[in-house]
């Protein structure tokens, strides 16, 4: 545990908090993604299948439990309650998310770090986690009328992995035979689909102006 991955990790567990809390507070979801959230919630279910069989330590444990629950809660919400799924854009929200599903699964079955069950799902949510704001990205850009809590939930999202890129250069120079190509590739990667929204993101900011992303 370093800097970078607790501010990492706190980061990540606030972008839930303002999803949930815009969720319950204003009995709403619009400007969500449910494709997106459906694909957190696999990213998630795949990659804590040691929750039961591997203790790492309480904090682990804990965080584990929170992004597991927290997801399908927030898929639940979505698709169930009976207020906040009025609020919901099923007309606008059409990206195929399955068509990512399969293609990092594929990937995750060819390029791992050991052929077992749970090394491959694992790589496989390392994938999917990369490509999973694409929907919710595309949403975006075609309501273009993005709430602050929206916008504050899809910026924590993208610094969160931005911070553990840092996390990952700290580690790279302080431990001894610290490589892992997969996870620092998908990082990357996952980390650059946020760019275009970043950089408008901090336009708003500076201009004092609603954040709105190009159609």
């Amino acid at each position: 545990m370093n800097i970078f991955r607790l501010a990492g990790d706190m980061t990540h567990l606030a972008s839930v908090l303002v999803l949930l809390l815009k969720i319950h507070t204003i009995k709403s979801c619009a400007g969500i993604s449910l494709k997106t959230q459906e694909l957190y919630a696999l990213v998630f279910a795949t990659r804590y299948l040691d929750l039961f069989t591997d203790y790492i330590s309480l904090y682990n444990t804990l965080m584990k439990l929170i992004f597991l629950g927290s997801s399908f809660s927030i898929v639940w919400y979505i698709k169930h309650h009976k207020i906040v799924r009025r609020s919901y854009d099923k007309d606008q929200d059409t990206f195929r998310h399955y068509f990512l599903v399969l293609p990092c699964l594929v990937l995750a079955l060819i390029i791992n770090e050991k052929f077992t069950v749970k090394e491959v799902m694992w790589t496989f949510s390392l994938y999917l986690e990369a490509v999973a704001i694409l929907p919710q990205l595309v949403l975006l850009q075609r309501t273009r009328n993005i709430d602050n809590l929206t916008g504050q939930y899809v910026f924590l999202l993208g610094a969160y992995r931005s911070l553990y890129i840092l996390n990952w250069i700290y580690r790279y120079f302080t431990e001894p035979h610290y490589v892992h190509w997969i996870t620092w590739i998908s990082g990357l990667v996952q980390t650059l689909l946020y760019a275009d929204f970043f950089y408008y993101y901090f336009q708003s900011w500076k201009n004092n102006v609603k954040l709105e992303l190009p159609a």
